[in-house]
Protein backbone atom coordinates (compact mmCIF):
# COMPACT_ATOMS: atom_id res chain seq x y z
CA UNK A 1 0.00 0.00 0.00
CA UNK A 2 1.56 3.52 -0.95
CA UNK A 3 2.45 5.14 2.46
CA UNK A 4 1.04 8.68 2.67
CA UNK A 5 3.72 10.92 2.19
CA UNK A 6 4.30 8.87 -1.21
CA UNK A 7 1.03 9.71 -2.56
CA UNK A 8 1.37 13.12 -1.49
CA UNK A 9 4.60 13.61 -3.50
CA UNK A 10 2.05 12.17 -6.43
CA UNK A 11 -0.47 14.22 -6.06
CA UNK A 12 1.56 17.18 -5.03
CA UNK A 13 4.58 17.30 -6.34
CA UNK A 14 2.83 17.05 -10.15
CA UNK A 15 0.37 20.26 -9.25
CA UNK A 16 3.50 22.15 -7.88
CA UNK A 17 5.83 21.45 -11.20
CA UNK A 18 2.91 23.23 -13.39
CA UNK A 19 1.94 25.53 -11.13
CA UNK A 20 5.20 27.04 -10.33
CA UNK A 21 6.60 27.18 -13.70
CA UNK A 22 5.73 30.69 -14.90
CA UNK A 23 7.76 32.37 -12.17
CA UNK A 24 6.58 35.61 -10.25
CA UNK A 25 8.85 38.22 -11.49
CA UNK A 26 7.48 37.23 -15.16
CA UNK A 27 4.06 38.14 -14.20
CA UNK A 28 4.82 41.21 -12.64
CA UNK A 29 2.91 44.49 -14.15
CA UNK A 30 1.82 44.82 -17.71
CA UNK A 31 2.56 47.78 -18.04
CA UNK A 32 6.17 47.76 -18.44
CA UNK A 33 9.50 46.75 -16.68
CA UNK A 34 9.65 49.56 -14.28
CA UNK A 35 7.36 48.30 -12.14
CA UNK A 36 8.57 44.54 -11.68
CA UNK A 37 10.53 44.16 -8.43
CA UNK A 38 14.30 44.01 -8.25
CA UNK A 39 16.01 40.37 -8.51
CA UNK A 40 16.15 38.70 -5.09
CA UNK A 41 19.61 38.90 -3.30
CA UNK A 42 20.15 35.31 -2.50
CA UNK A 43 22.50 35.89 -0.09
CA UNK A 44 20.42 38.16 2.07
CA UNK A 45 16.84 36.58 1.64
CA UNK A 46 13.84 38.93 2.45
CA UNK A 47 10.50 39.36 0.99
CA UNK A 48 10.76 42.01 -0.94
CA UNK A 49 6.81 42.86 0.35
CA UNK A 50 4.61 43.13 3.40
CA UNK A 51 4.13 39.87 4.56
CA UNK A 52 -0.51 39.91 5.24
CA UNK A 53 -1.10 36.49 7.24
CA UNK A 54 -1.93 37.72 11.20
CA UNK A 55 -0.58 35.50 14.05
CA UNK A 56 -3.79 33.78 13.96
CA UNK A 57 -3.62 32.51 10.44
CA UNK A 58 0.02 31.13 10.68
CA UNK A 59 -0.87 29.26 13.50
CA UNK A 60 -3.71 27.70 12.06
CA UNK A 61 -1.31 26.75 9.22
CA UNK A 62 1.60 25.85 11.40
CA UNK A 63 -0.80 22.94 12.13
CA UNK A 64 -2.33 22.74 8.98
CA UNK A 65 0.91 22.20 7.07
CA UNK A 66 2.09 19.37 9.97
CA UNK A 67 -0.92 17.44 9.21
CA UNK A 68 -0.16 17.32 5.42
CA UNK A 69 3.34 16.51 6.05
CA UNK A 70 4.36 15.20 9.85
CA UNK A 71 7.80 14.53 10.85
CA UNK A 72 8.82 11.03 10.06
CA UNK A 73 12.06 9.11 10.36
CA UNK A 74 13.43 10.52 7.12
CA UNK A 75 12.57 14.37 7.42
CA UNK A 76 11.47 16.86 9.88
CA UNK A 77 7.71 18.42 10.21
CA UNK A 78 6.89 20.78 7.40
CA UNK A 79 6.64 23.83 10.03
CA UNK A 80 10.10 22.87 11.16
CA UNK A 81 11.05 23.30 7.07
CA UNK A 82 9.29 26.97 7.00
CA UNK A 83 6.53 26.03 5.03
CA UNK A 84 4.98 28.91 7.14
CA UNK A 85 6.80 31.55 6.31
CA UNK A 86 6.93 30.09 2.42
CA UNK A 87 3.25 30.57 2.11
CA UNK A 88 3.03 33.67 3.90
CA UNK A 89 5.89 34.73 1.23
CA UNK A 90 3.61 33.31 -1.52
CA UNK A 91 0.28 34.09 -0.48
CA UNK A 92 1.73 38.27 0.07
CA UNK A 93 3.56 39.10 -3.26
CA UNK A 94 1.60 41.05 -4.97
CA UNK A 95 0.95 39.37 -8.28
CA UNK A 96 -2.36 37.85 -9.90
CA UNK A 97 -1.98 34.09 -9.46
CA UNK A 98 -0.44 35.09 -5.54
CA UNK A 99 -3.39 37.26 -4.76
CA UNK A 100 -6.05 34.62 -6.09
CA UNK A 101 -4.04 31.59 -4.04
CA UNK A 102 -4.05 34.44 -0.87
CA UNK A 103 -8.05 34.39 -1.41
CA UNK A 104 -8.34 30.52 -1.38
CA UNK A 105 -6.33 30.37 1.89
CA UNK A 106 -7.72 33.25 3.98
CA UNK A 107 -11.19 32.30 2.97
CA UNK A 108 -10.46 29.59 3.96
CA UNK A 109 -8.17 28.91 7.07
CA UNK A 110 -11.48 29.78 9.28
CA UNK A 111 -13.22 27.06 8.39
CA UNK A 112 -10.70 24.64 9.78
CA UNK A 113 -10.76 27.28 13.19
CA UNK A 114 -14.46 26.94 13.69
CA UNK A 115 -14.15 22.94 13.02
CA UNK A 116 -12.74 22.28 15.43
CA UNK A 117 -14.59 24.20 18.07
CA UNK A 118 -17.94 22.93 16.56
CA UNK A 119 -16.78 19.65 16.92
CA UNK A 120 -14.28 19.51 19.80
CA UNK A 121 -14.55 22.33 21.69
CA UNK A 122 -10.90 23.15 21.22
CA UNK A 123 -8.73 25.51 19.04
CA UNK A 124 -7.05 23.76 16.15
CA UNK A 125 -4.08 23.41 17.46
CA UNK A 126 -5.01 21.92 20.69
CA UNK A 127 -6.83 18.77 18.34
CA UNK A 128 -5.42 15.02 18.51
CA UNK A 129 -3.87 13.43 15.42
CA UNK A 130 -6.82 11.69 14.98
CA UNK A 131 -8.65 14.55 15.69
CA UNK A 132 -6.76 16.67 12.94
CA UNK A 133 -7.22 13.50 10.66
CA UNK A 134 -10.80 13.38 10.88
CA UNK A 135 -11.27 16.97 10.11
CA UNK A 136 -8.71 16.92 7.09
CA UNK A 137 -10.94 13.79 5.86
CA UNK A 138 -13.39 15.63 5.15
CA UNK A 139 -11.87 17.94 2.64
CA UNK A 140 -8.91 16.39 1.52
CA UNK A 141 -10.81 15.88 -1.86
CA UNK A 142 -12.26 18.29 -3.88
CA UNK A 143 -14.52 15.85 -5.76
CA UNK A 144 -16.09 14.75 -3.01
CA UNK A 145 -16.34 17.39 -0.82
CA UNK A 146 -19.65 18.42 0.99
CA UNK A 147 -20.82 22.04 -0.24
CA UNK A 148 -20.67 23.57 3.50
CA UNK A 149 -16.61 22.60 3.67
CA UNK A 150 -15.80 23.63 0.15
CA UNK A 151 -13.59 26.99 1.00
CA UNK A 152 -11.50 24.25 3.78
CA UNK A 153 -11.69 21.86 0.69
CA UNK A 154 -9.99 24.76 -1.60
CA UNK A 155 -7.72 25.82 1.28
CA UNK A 156 -6.39 22.44 1.73
CA UNK A 157 -5.60 21.69 -1.56
CA UNK A 158 -3.89 25.22 -2.24
CA UNK A 159 -1.83 24.15 1.26
CA UNK A 160 -0.89 21.20 0.11
CA UNK A 161 0.30 22.13 -3.02
CA UNK A 162 2.50 24.86 -1.19
CA UNK A 163 3.68 22.63 1.62
CA UNK A 164 5.12 20.24 -1.05
CA UNK A 165 6.66 23.00 -2.70
CA UNK A 166 8.35 24.53 0.29
CA UNK A 167 9.65 21.23 2.12
CA UNK A 168 11.21 19.45 -0.94
CA UNK A 169 13.01 22.87 -2.48
CA UNK A 170 15.10 22.50 0.92
CA UNK A 171 17.85 20.69 1.79
CA UNK A 172 16.05 17.65 4.10
CA UNK A 173 13.34 17.90 1.90
CA UNK A 174 15.92 16.93 -1.23
CA UNK A 175 17.28 14.25 1.00
CA UNK A 176 13.99 13.25 1.38
CA UNK A 177 12.87 12.55 -2.17
CA UNK A 178 16.34 11.20 -3.22
CA UNK A 179 17.32 14.20 -5.23
CA UNK A 180 21.07 14.27 -6.08
CA UNK A 181 20.75 16.94 -7.97
CA UNK A 182 23.65 20.11 -8.35
CA UNK A 183 26.36 17.44 -7.24
CA UNK A 184 29.56 16.53 -8.68
CA UNK A 185 29.66 12.96 -9.81
CA UNK A 186 32.89 11.13 -10.83
CA UNK A 187 30.79 9.52 -13.63
CA UNK A 188 27.60 9.66 -16.20
CA UNK A 189 25.96 6.52 -16.61
CA UNK A 190 23.26 6.39 -19.12
CA UNK A 191 19.79 4.76 -18.85
CA UNK A 192 20.27 1.37 -18.27
CA UNK A 193 19.19 -1.04 -21.47
CA UNK A 194 15.84 -1.81 -20.40
CA UNK A 195 14.78 1.81 -20.14
CA UNK A 196 15.90 2.88 -23.58
CA UNK A 197 13.99 -0.56 -25.07
CA UNK A 198 11.16 0.81 -23.21
CA UNK A 199 11.10 4.01 -24.40
CA UNK A 200 11.54 2.92 -28.06
CA UNK A 201 15.17 3.80 -28.45
CA UNK A 202 17.56 1.65 -30.32
CA UNK A 203 20.43 0.70 -27.72
CA UNK A 204 23.29 -0.26 -30.17
CA UNK A 205 22.80 3.54 -31.61
CA UNK A 206 22.28 5.60 -28.77
CA UNK A 207 25.43 8.11 -28.13
CA UNK A 208 24.02 7.60 -24.54
CA UNK A 209 26.54 4.52 -24.78
CA UNK A 210 29.61 6.85 -25.19
CA UNK A 211 29.09 9.08 -22.30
Amino acid sequence: MMQRRQALRVMALIGVATGLAAQPAARASPRGPKNTLPDPDLLNPEAPWPLVLTADERSLLATLVDVILPADTRSPAASDLGAVDFIDEWVSAPYPDQQADALVVRDGLPWFRDAARQRFALAFADLSDAQLEQIADDVCSLEDVQATHQAGARCFAKVRDLTAAAVWSTPEGMTDLGFIGNQPLPEWLPPPAVVLVKLGLDVADSDLENK
